[in-house]
């Protein structure tokens, strides 16, 4: 079931799956289109490729009559191999179904709506607050993990006039070999001259293929303080980066949140007020990025587990390996045990079941 509403030159579909007449879920879509394009029009191309990678059901229910209604079920029936069927409802059940995604497509595009406008709200007052030269169209925010050096990774997320741009995150490996464990600056190093280098010696028609989602940063954000930010000022000279603005953040004593220092580049500090917007806002993008740089080396971390196996857990020797497999089957098995099943296997000790469940569940830092 689809259905569509359009507000403030912004479209939105609501799509609602049900199979066996029960409702597996609904998920809302926001299509790029030109604004001029009617409801129906944008409900009308969004159906031409939704169904491209995906099996179409018996009945396809829409909110608004498109004029290639006819065509999109003869082609549907035709990839499907059975009569589908393309319908508006008019009442009854059906349009009561059909109106309630239509509620739900009004509600998801007044967030998305409200989320774009407290976005544009907090750009500007970024450019106020760090005296920027105009709003950035696209923040770069990088940060490091890794644990006594080993599965370094790092990464960097995007954002915004519309939010976190997903698509556009990248991680980054760490290939220097001659690094010194936990050299948070020499990971960075790597990191900054990976991705500028490869900005530099792209063409520079490549850049601009699509004005709405720039690969130029406007802003460059690093988690960290002083010695951070010169690093990569440094780092910017030797490429010959101009025009980027930087910022670091400090963590507040004890890591406190609301306590953060900014640094930025032939200024002094900037201690924002605990309660300030743009404060809130700055810590969102280092938390975006913390996670995601966390979540990448788990991945790459559960990666080298798999494949050195058991052997890697301190204290956990063959026997124990092979109880441990006996029990649960398989290492994933292993993985997703609670602290108490693992203690229930014989010859594993409370502290030895403590050590498996904390090495495959870490933390967060």
């Amino acid at each position: 079931m689809f259905a569509i509403h359009q507000e403030g030159g912004y479209s939105c579909v609501e799509v609602f799956f049900f199979r066996t007449g029960q409702n597996w879920g609904n998920r809302a879509y926001f299509p790029r289109a030109d604004k001029s394009l009617t409801a129906e029009e944008v409900l009308g191309s969004f159906l031409s490729q939704f169904y491209d990678g995906k099996p179409p059901p018996k009945l396809v229910l829409l909110s608004h009559k498109i004029e290639e209604g006819e065509l999109l079920a003869s082609a549907l029936s035709v990839k499907a191999g059975f009569k589908v069927e393309v319908s508006t409802p008019q009442r009854g059940e059906k349009k009561e179904l059909v109106n309630h995604a239509l509620t739900n497509a009004r509600e998801a595009l007044g967030r998305k709506l409200a989320d774009t406008a407290t976005q544009t709200r907090l750009l500007d007052s970024l450019v106020s607050a760090l005296q920027l030269p105009q709003p950035p169209r696209r923040i770069e925010i990088y940060d490091n993990s890794h644990i006594q050096g080993t599965n370094a990774v790092g990464a960097m997320v995007v954002a915004g006039p519309e939010g976190f741009m997903k698509n556009q995150y990248r991680k980054f490996n760490i290939r220097s070999e001659n690094l010194t464990p936990g050299d948070d600056y020499g990971m960075m190093r790597e990191v900054l001259q990976r991705r500028f280098k490869r900005l530099l010696s792209a063409e520079a028609g490549a850049q601009a293929k699509d004005d709405d989602v720039p690969q130029w940063p406007d802003l460059v954000i690093i988690d960290g303080g002083l010695g951070q930010l010169n690093a990569v000022r440094q780092i910017f000279d030797e490429l010959g980066v101009t025009g980027v603005s930087l910022m670091s953040v400090a963590k507040g004593p004890d890591r406190d949140a609301g306590r953060e220092t900014l640094f930025l580049p032939d200024r002094p500090a900037i201690k924002l007020e605990p309660r300030d917007p743009v404060l809130y806002f700055i810590q969102r993008l280092r938390d975006e990025a913390h996670r995601f740089v966390i979540g990448s080396h788990r991945k790459l971390r559960k990666k080298d587990i798999r494949e050195a196996g058991l052997q890697e857990i301190p204290g956990i020797g063959p026997a124990r390996k092979r109880a441990l497999l006996h029990h649960f089957g398989t290492l994933k098995e292993i993985e997703r045990a609670s602290l108490a099943d693992l203690g229930k296997v014989p010859g594993v000790s409370a502290e030895s079941a403590r050590r498996i469940h904390d090495f495959f569940h870490p933390a967060r830092s």
